[in-house]
């Protein structure tokens, strides 16, 4: 049987003093576990408010290291702590905050093959992950284990909460998204951008659902979803299905067993790696190292860097024109491309005119090679032009290339 020595109940008096924790909830906190997937934007904050308010074991799930541009929003890491592992970075912090806690760490990516082993250790889940792949499986586990999900997620300047698997009738992730979204359409905070703060609101209200749950109380978001808009500061709360009768994981008749399945390719992508697209040949594209050769002989060619241009802001080559891939896509980018090639490149020379394509990690710019062929036809040969794309982009030109190159 739980109980509170003096220096507890002096560092939890405050919330205990709170009629619906008490000292009973204060001790249901203490018998309590807590498993936190992704030690980032979301899981930082969560990890640390559980752990100020004396959960009695906290287990923190990530395979990843603290990188430069994770600390505008990952505030358990540090400057002190770059290239560390995150779990690592995080759990330090923690134990300054309060060594009352028991501490667990899993420095591994979170599969169908070790995720029922870790998960049934704990009695509440947090997902603080950015992908569906790894949110399906979270969700699966935690249905055939009978464990409570509170999900969070943040882009830019939005963010959303919600309680899944609370009781029989709190809907799970498959019975609101029955089929994954097709690969290349959902965009991380990595792609798209966040502010710090909103996964960091978010978090903290994961922590407020997790710290409800253990202490017996009714979490605010079961069956519900939270929307938060940092823009206007405005929170809504809106009502979610019921949980679905034919689900194939949480239904009356489920398909999802123990075995689990594969959740790479249900999803149709790793979840622990950024997509690389394949939709040239080999032929159509060049190595940075290969662009590089091209850029020093001083050879003739077009460079169209196709990223938005609130990217390029950021970070570009001197050398790039930009244009846009969805102008490319428009048609109005295919009109800009022509009247360049009329212009910078040799009409007259028998020497093929290169036209090669940039983009961030050579996703769009895969894109935008196939969308000017398209267009081009039977110009391409009649006009000569040999047009590629360079292989991951920017990214690639900064780690082999320009190491002194700003990255984003």
């Amino acid at each position: 049987m739980a109980s509170l020595n003096k220096e507890e109940t002096a560092r939890y008096s405050r919330q205990m003093l709170c009629p619906e924790i008490g000292k009973k909830g204060q001790l249901r906190l203490k018998s309590s576990s807590v498993l936190v997937v992704g030690a980032g934007g979301l899981g930082c904050p969560s990890s640390l408010y559980l752990t100020a308010a004396g959960i009695g074991r906290l287990g923190l799930i990530d395979s990843d290291v603290v990188d430069t541009s994770n600390l505008h929003r990952q505030t358990l890491h540090s400057e002190a702590t770059i290239g560390q592992p995150k779990t690592d970075s995080a759990v330090d912090r923690l134990r300054q905050l309060n060594s009352n806690v028991e501490f667990e760490k899993h420095q591994v990516r979170l599969s169908a093959e070790n995720a029922m082993n870790i998960i049934k250790n704990y009695d509440i889940v947090i997902d603080g992950t950015d992908n569906p792949m790894a949110r399906y499986l979270l969700s699966d586990v935690c249905v055939l284990l009978k464990k409570p999900m509170v999900s969070g997620s943040a882009l830019q300047w939005e963010g959303q909460l919600t309680v899944y698997n609370y009781d029989e009738d709190t809907p799970c992730y498959r019975c609101l998204f029955p089929k994954p979204p097709a690969p290349g359409t959902v965009t991380n905070c990595a792609d798209g951008g966040v502010i710090g703060v909103v996964p960091g609101i978010i978090g903290n209200i994961q922590a407020l659902e997790a710290i409800k749950i253990a202490a017996g109380l009714k979490p605010s978001y079961a069956g519900t979803l939270l929307l938060f808009d940092g823009l206007t500061g405005q929170f809504r709360k809106v009502e979610l299905r019921k949980r679905k009768d034919d689900c194939v994981s949480c239904g009356n008749n489920p398909t999802i067993t123990k075995e689990l399945i594969d959740y790479d390719a249900f999803c149709g992508i790793k979840c622990d790696s950024a997509q690389q697209l394949k939709i040239l040949e080999p032929e159509e594209r060049v190595t940075v190292e290969e662009y590089k050769q091209v850029l020093d002989s001083n050879e003739p060619h077009l460079l169209i860097d196709v990223r938005p241009q609130l990217q390029q802001d950021i970070v570009k080559l001197d050398n790039a024109i930009s244009i846009p891939l969805g102008q490319i896509v428009k048609g109005d980018g295919i009109d800009k491309i022509t009247t360049l090639i009329g212009e910078k490149l040799d009409q007259t020379s028998d020497v093929k005119k290169k036209i090669f394509f940039m983009c961030r990690r050579g996703n769009a710019s895969q894109k935008a090679v196939r969308e000017l062929k398209n267009r081009l036809g039977t110009k391409i040969e009649d006009d000569n032009l040999e047009i590629k794309d360079v292989i991951g982009g920017i990214s690639k030109w900064g780690e082999k290339i320009d190491p002194e190159m700003p990255m984003y």
